[in-house]
């Protein structure tokens, strides 16, 4: 059954790349640099699990546009100026059996933690609200209008840089909560000028990179965007607006959008929400990319808790063309493969139960760079990770990588 599904079927992007099956390594932060925030022998070796995993293409983790702002310690960055040498070598690896390498692009914006020292910029002073852990965060400063070209310019150039460097393509992150969804979302951008208002001025910055990337790179070049379907968020980015980006997005031709939601401070993404919306258990935000099916005619991955591959086909039926993979694949980093072996095999999802959302969305997350850091050292990985253990765990690496990166 495995070998005749839709999911092990070739897709043709817009661009005239082809995908040589429909299961994708969606994007995951990994915290895993080598010194001076470049690609290094740990990530090589996690990268060879899932170029060798059978999966048509393998997104990058956040890659960063500036280097003073960054997403967490031991972050990646590609600046203009960057040595490309590092990037070549993890292109070259991604790409050794077959799969499509991506390089997922991105700004923090506001959600910058406090230790790095680094650059807080947001539309909008508005700071996060974390409850009780908002203070590990940074006091944003309002972006001025040389803020927002200098950015535009950073994306320019970083996706030129990918390209220079064998990557197929970039994923351009304006979701969960970074700078580009800051600017998406009503809640964070309360500009008044040409940049914040209506929708189509709070998606300009997002529209002028995609425009000016499509321009300076070649016809062939993948460009994707990840989008939230909605913040929720009450009166936040909403799926009508989605619905509007998207329809902006495929006159630039884009060759796909990837759904998914919320922020650190509602993670749905994990399965949370602050808005009282219900995700399902499996495919978070497969309801959203089938209302969205209908109006446009990018095509659509969707990325959120599937673990099994019936649920991986069921996205594929009810309307996206491609499956993103991602918490699963860092226990099971061959899971499309065993699913060809046998088509009722499950994959793990780290979940923490705790009380405490926002602290047990950072367990979620430590969980998971935990079999992350194990794969890097070539460790087989845990099925039951302890969430405090791993959380601790966590913080030490952080601290660790927040020393030397700081420093």
């Amino acid at each position: 059954m495995s070998s005749e599904s839709i999911l092990y079927s070739p897709y043709n992007l817009p661009c005239g790349v082809t995908v040589r099956n429909r299961l994708v390594k969606a994007a995951m932060e990994e915290n895993m640099s080598s010194m001076g925030n470049l690609p290094g022998e740990s990530l090589y070796a996690l990268y060879r699990y899932w170029a060798h995993g059978n999966l048509g293409m393998v997104i990058t983790g956040n890659v960063m546009v500036d280097k003073a702002a960054m997403t967490g310690p031991g972050g990646v960055a590609l600046e203009s100026e960057t040595e490309l040498a590092p990037f070549e070598k993890w292109a070259k690896i991604i790409k050794s059996n077959g799969a499509l390498a991506v390089m997922q692009i991105n700004h923090p914006g506001r959600q910058v933690f406090k230790a790095m020292k680094g650059k807080a910029i947001a539309p909008s002073a508005v700071p996060l609200d974390m409850g009780k852990h908002s203070k590990l965060f940074a006091q944003p400063r309002e972006m001025t209008c040389q803020d927002i070209h200098d950015v535009c310019k950073r994306f320019v150039q970083t996706a030129k840089q990918a390209e220079k460097a064998g990557f197929d393509g970039v994923e351009i992150h304006a979701a969960h909560g970074y700078l580009l969804t800051q600017f998406l979302s009503p809640l964070t951008n309360q500009r008044q000028d040409e940049w914040g208002g209506s929708i189509i001025n709070r998606a300009r910055l997002l529209i002028n990179i995609v425009s000016q990337v499509r321009a300076v790179c070649a016809k062939d070049f993948i460009v994707m965007v990840k989008l939230n379907s909605a913040d929720f968020q009450k009166n936040g980015f909403s799926f009508d607006d989605a619905c509007e980006v998207v329809n902006r997005l495929e006159a630039l031709g884009v060759d796909v959008v990837e759904l998914s939601g919320g922020s650190y401070e509602a993670p749905a993404m994990q399965g949370q929400t602050r808005d009282d919306t219900t995700l399902a258990r499996e495919a978070y935000f497969l309801e959203f990319a089938h209302a969205l099916e209908s109006k446009t005619d990018i095509p659509l991955m969707t990325t959120g808790g599937i673990k099994r591959a019936e649920v991986a086909e069921r996205v594929i039926q009810q309307g996206c063309e491609l499956v993103g993979l991602a918490s699963a694949l860092a226990i099971t980093p061959d899971l499309a493969k065993k699913w060809q072996q046998e088509w009722s095999y499950s994959g793990i999802i780290p979940h923490c139960a705790w009380k405490d959302k926002s602290l047990a969305s950072l367990a979620n997350m430590a969980m998971v760079r935990r079999q992350l850091r194990r794969l890097g050292n070539n460790l087989t990985t845990l099925r039951n990770p302890s969430p405090l253990w791993s959380l601790i765990l966590d913080m030490l690496h952080r601290k660790k990588m927040t020393k030397r990166d700081v420093n």
